[in-house]
């Protein structure tokens, strides 16, 4: 169930960076869901958070059709980006933000996002002015997921600034996780249930956003080791300095599209809440 939007919500624009090429699902972002290509429904959702703007960036002219006639507005970017971020910070160049203008990179591949949490993270920025970024977490539930390398964990600070962002279980609950481990082969199904409260295990929820300052800065910076390492690019902004505020929030998001089988079910759940 979408959230309730606050009124009071801070002004920022919403950009949906929208590749074409897709390895996994060809085309992706012209995927229909109920009628209108994927990244018109994942624009209004943007729209629905409160968005002053909303602006779709992509590098096919396909995209770029497809959502102006559905009344959005689009711009045509490069198609050598490496990354949405990269992407992101062309648009910021390329529309003069000022500088403190709060930027949420909506991923064009999350149609049942909720409004809300797009919102949350807008403020969430807003009210951290040392902080250039801004994202969002939950708790992990199944011991599964704390060890699944492509579930990312992160671990803050007593005022919810991110520590660090890794694939591997952080923060490593030693008296728990121990006795499993002395084993030659972990068995994850024995492990117990990730703790709750204060120590629980926050999965990171792929949304961002930004200050228009900082995205300008990001091409600039070169790669740093430990994302290389961990092949996670926002660990980035944090090794040259950058910090990162998440807000937490107790529901797990709805599930995004990576692949066939995941259209179909975010259409099922598309229709369903409908």
């Amino acid at each position: 169930m979408t959230a309730h939007v606050p009124q009071d919500a801070p002004p920022f624009v919403a950009v949906v960076p929208a590749r074409l090429a897709s390895t996994r699902l060809p085309e992706k972002p012209l995927a229909d869901i109920g009628g209108k290509p994927m990244v018109v429904r994942v624009a209004e959702r943007a729209r629905a958070a409160g968005a002053q703007r909303v602006l779709i960036a992509t590098d096919d002219a396909r995209v770029l059709g497809a959502v102006q006639a559905h009344g959005f507005e689009a711009l045509l970017t490069r198609a050598d980006h490496p990354s949405g971020t990269d992407r992101l910070a062309e648009v910021a160049t390329a529309l003069a933000l000022p500088d403190e203008t709060i930027v949420v990179n909506v991923q064009g591949d999350e149609p049942l996002i909720d409004p809300a949490l797009i919102c949350d993270v807008a403020s969430h920025l807003a009210a951290q002015p040392d902080c250039a970024i801004a994202t969002a977490a939950h708790p992990i539930a199944d011991a599964a997921d704390v060890f699944n390398p492509n579930v990312v964990k992160v671990v803050l600070d007593a005022r919810g600034v991110a520590l660090y962002f890794s694939r591997a279980p952080i923060p490593w609950h030693r008296d728990a996780y121990a006795p499993q481990c002395r084993a030659q082969a972990i068995d994850i199904a024995a492990m117990p249930a990730p703790p709750t409260g204060a120590g629980a295990v926050l999965r990171h929820i792929g949304l961002y956003a930004y200050r228009a300052r900082f995205l300008r800065t990001y091409p600039t910076l070169a790669q740093a080791p430990i994302e290389q390492a961990e092949m996670l690019e926002q660990l980035r902004a944090m090794w040259h300095g950058e910090r990162i505020a998440v807000r937490v929030t107790h529901e797990a998001p709805a599930p995004g599209v990576d692949t066939p089988a995941d259209l179909e079910r975010v259409r099922t759940l598309f229709l369903s809440n409908t």
